[in-house]
């Protein structure tokens, strides 16, 4: 694999002796960062937002994989803000802990953000590695700590009941394909050329009223904005991705999700479907509801056929981005999906445009 592999399983080995049932309490590092994030989480600051130094960037993905699917049940849990810069203290409500993780030194810049969120009150914590092969220790620390936290919360950590679920609606919608020959429809909600907006009845009725009174360039404008002015403080915003994941396409969607940040002083998601369906995917169904949803979608110009299977990979894509869409509503989540029609760039142009019309961020203000 190009590495020190043995050094890597050393340093998770340490970490396990030092975790083990032998050491005091108020010695173990696992108890110790669980108990912070869980005691922090249970007393309101349940936004766990991870920033990690550019060489283990990733890390962030891969520790909210394990948090929000292991604490997300049970109408709460820990909501694990990964891939967000750093803003400014009054880009945050006072729901947020912050960690931040680095190989060696913290740069002066990072360091200047980190000490002006604690002077603002917020929680910092600090993980410095000496190395990346340090990532074994690192790996089990996560797991232990997210354990612990679980006990905090008195939440049962090792179980994920809603990531089966999405499945199940996947595969009953592949089920109808296969007899049918199409996939069933949603109610559409307003449309402009091949971009529009779908949700549920109950969701269109309430957004079209609230549209009505409300000044947008468009009809999708009217719909998005109504559907953010449901966010309310406490509650986060997680965009749903069923597209490629691209450097384009990230870079627009990061300016979405910031411009949400620093406008409604809300945290917020963004995952890439279907891989957040097994992370994320499962507090967003078994969290609270505190999340506000825009599912994104396309028309694919290129298909590919599945070998053995009635169907190809564009339909299994729209079934798992519907079942996922129907656990939400089948919760009254608050959920649209903007389809960006065949030209994904445009279309995300298009909903930044509507965002930043819809919320403009104004200086010193707070939700």
């Amino acid at each position: 694999m190009g590495f020190d592999f043995k050094a890597l399983w050393n340093n998770a080995e340490r970490i396990v002796h030092a975790c083990s049932s032998a050491v005091p309490t108020s010695d173990n590092p696992g108890v110790r960062l669980g108990a912070v994030i869980g005691t922090l989480a249970r007393d309101g600051r349940d936004k766990l937002t991870i920033h990690a130094s550019p060489d283990i960037a990733s890390l962030g993905l891969w520790i909210e994989q394990l948090i929000a699917e292991s604490t997300g049940k049970e109408g709460r849990g820990i909501l694990q803000v990964a891939g967000e810069t750093l803003g400014a203290p009054d880009s945050y409500s006072n729901d947020r802990q912050f960690v931040y993780i680095s190989v060696g030194k913290i740069d002066s810049d990072t360091e200047a953000k980190l000490q002006a969120l604690e002077a603002a009150g917020h929680p910092v914590v600090r993980r410095t590695l000496h190395n990346t092969l340090e990532l074994g220790e690192e790996f089990f620390l996560w797991e232990f700590a997210t354990a612990f936290a679980g006990v905090v919360l008195d939440i049962n950590t090792f179980d994920q009941p809603n990531v089966q679920e999405s499945k199940d609606n996947t595969k009953a919608l592949l089920d109808q394909f296969v007899k049918t020959g199409k996939l069933p429809t949603q109610t559409e909600a307003a449309r402009v050329g091949d971009m529009a907006i779908y949700c549920s009845d109950e969701t269109k009725a309430a957004l079209t009223a609230a549209a009505g009174s409300r000044s947008a360039s468009d009809a999708l404008a009217g719909i998005v904005g109504a559907h953010l002015a449901r966010v309310k403080a406490g509650d986060y915003v997680a965009m749903l991705d069923y597209i490629q994941e691209t450097a384009g396409h990230e870079h627009i969607i990061q300016a979405i999700r910031t411009h949400l940040r620093d406008s409604f002083k809300v945290a917020t998601t963004t995952g890439y479907g279907p891989r957040f369906l097994h992370s994320t995917g499962q507090l967003h169904k078994g969290g609270s509801d505190a999340g506000v949803f825009i599912q994104v979608t396309f028309d694919s110009t290129v298909d590919v056929p599945i070998p053995e299977q009635p169907y190809t990979y564009n339909t299994l894509k729209q079934a798992q981005a519907l079942g996922d869409f129907a656990s939400l509503d089948k919760r009254n989540r608050r959920a649209i999906r903007f389809h960006l029609g065949k030209d994904v760039k445009a279309g995300l142009e298009r909903l930044l445009a509507i965002v930043q019309e819809a919320a403009p961020i104004q200086a010193g203000t707070a939700r």
